[in-house]
């Protein structure tokens, strides 16, 4: 195999969804498995609904995802003369045509081709034109093979043929002089030096037209590989009322980037039965012949069961400083970030995202516990006045405030009271949680801290008296 090259292009007139996300991925394995080059190219010549926010949010997602590029980011919009000289070239070499029909024109010659049953085709009005019309306004036309069949054999899928009487003259150039998406694309794809053309099976049909510009401009064809489009789960194309479909909106649920590069690797690409990959094992691993023809159904609920293994499973100092930012979201301050190691380690067994998280160890962090009603009812009551009082007396004086020291003292206050664990451990765990349902109090007093605890049951106290 030659160096391989391969290219993500994806349109800035939006966030990067699913499906992109996935293709991206697939372009970036295969081109870190052959020592090969991973190009980022941003297809933003319909200026109208490209936006700079649009690469951006772009860029920040692959970045979350790990999908580090080699050359890049290139702009289509700063290559417009290269592509003016190829349409020239074009002109020049009689591959390509100017054409002067007006719109009104060609949409009625589409309604008559309806009303016939043919096709709606061009119909090559223009096409052997003779003389110049350069004061009208004008498209430029591809001249494409009026017989014959296109064949290519896509990496994936296999064998594809279309009959070149059903391909159009497309156009390559509009009036105002802008190149056409499937025209530029093979001009950089030629100029770049691409040698695989892995992309969505939506641009199947784009292969013959451009298979043809290939040969127009002289070049050699790239190896192409369509992957199979991503359905939801009533078998129709994935879209927002599957769920969220674009990638940092997952970043925001809480979801960890090697979940979710995991789970987008697995729709569509298989190794054995393996389920769980690192990014070197993909790597290592992946390969086009492994890819199904068929579509993928997305799963939530396997997405969440992987997220919920690599929280469980992922170093506890970083999932602290990623669950800094959902605290944070959340308008909480995090005074002593040294603590959120632990704070994930109490939790990690029972939350299965990072937001979820948050959200249940938010009373750690906030000014005051929010007291659930019924549980300070029960338990803020008058008649464990004196057992909250000794509780303070024990814990101002014990030292370290480590979990097995505050085991210790509590049990003094229990053999000084006589009362059993449950009796002593929930007063202190609804006037510093504010309910009765939390980790082990021994586990959430220490991640307090001795200053906070004691000033959370003063003011329960406070409340009784």
């Amino acid at each position: 195999m030659s160096k391989v090259r391969v290219r993500f292009a994806p349109s800035p007139t939006g966030y990067l969804h699913i499906g992109g996300a996935r293709t991206a991925l697939f372009n970036f394995l295969f081109a870190r498995r052959h020592q090969g080059t991973f190009v980022l190219r941003i297809e933003d010549t319909d200026t109208v609904r490209s936006t700079q926010e649009s690469v951006d949010e772009i860029l920040k997602a692959m970045r979350w995802l790990g999908l580090s590029w080699d050359e890049g980011p290139f702009y289509q919009s700063g290559r417009f003369p290269l592509y003016k000289e190829k349409v020239q070239q074009l002109l020049r070499q009689g591959k390509a045509y100017r054409c002067y029909c007006t719109p009104e024109e060609l949409e009625q010659k589409r309604e008559q081709a309806m009303a016939e049953g043919r096709k709606p085709k061009y119909d090559g009005t223009c096409r052997n034109l003779k003389e110049s019309r350069e004061e009208k306004p004008y498209v430029v036309r591809f001249r494409s093979p009026e017989s014959g069949v296109t064949t290519f054999e896509d990496l994936i899928k296999g064998a594809i043929s279309f009959h070149n009487d059903e391909l159009d003259d497309i156009i390559i150039q509009r009036t105002d002089g802008t190149p056409t998406y499937n025209f530029v694309v093979v001009v950089d794809d030629v100029e770049m030096g691409i040698t695989h053309v892995i992309r969505g099976d939506d641009h199947v049909n784009n292969t013959p037209r451009q298979i043809h510009m290939y040969e127009a401009l002289g070049a050699a064809l790239p190896a192409f590989a369509h992957v199979p489009m991503i359905l939801g789960a009533d078998k129709t194309r994935l879209s927002k009322r599957h769920g969220a479909t674009s990638v940092m909106a997952y970043e925001e649920m809480g979801y960890l980037p090697e979940a979710l590069v995991n789970y987008l690797v697995r729709l569509g690409w298989s190794h054995g039965d393996q389920e769980i990959f690192s990014l070197e094992e993909l790597i290592e691993k992946f390969s086009l012949e492994n890819v199904g023809r068929s579509a993928g159904v997305f799963n939530p609920e396997k997405l969440l069961w992987l997220n919920s293994h690599y929280i469980k499973n992922g170093d506890s100092r970083r999932l602290g400083g990623l669950l800094q930012r959902h605290l944070e979201r959340m308008g909480l301050a995090v005074p002593r970030p040294e603590v959120l190691p632990d704070v994930v380690v109490l939790f990690r067994e029972r939350d299965k995202t990072l937001e979820e998280m948050a959200k249940n160890a938010a009373f750690l962090f906030r000014d005051k516990p929010e007291l659930d009603e019924a549980a300070a009812e029960k338990f803020l009551v008058a008649a464990n006045r004196g057992l909250l009082e000794a509780i303070i007396l024990h814990l101002e004086r014990c030292d370290p405030f480590t979990h097995d020291a505050l085991e210790d003292c509590i049990g003094r206050v229990m053999a000084e009271t006589g009362l059993k664990m449950g009796k002593v451990a929930q007063p202190v765990r609804v006037a510093v949680t504010g309910g009765t349902v939390s980790p082990s109090v021994f586990a959430i007093l220490p991640i307090l801290g001795r200053e906070e605890t004691l000033k959370r049951l003063r003011a329960a106290l406070a409340m009784i008296k």
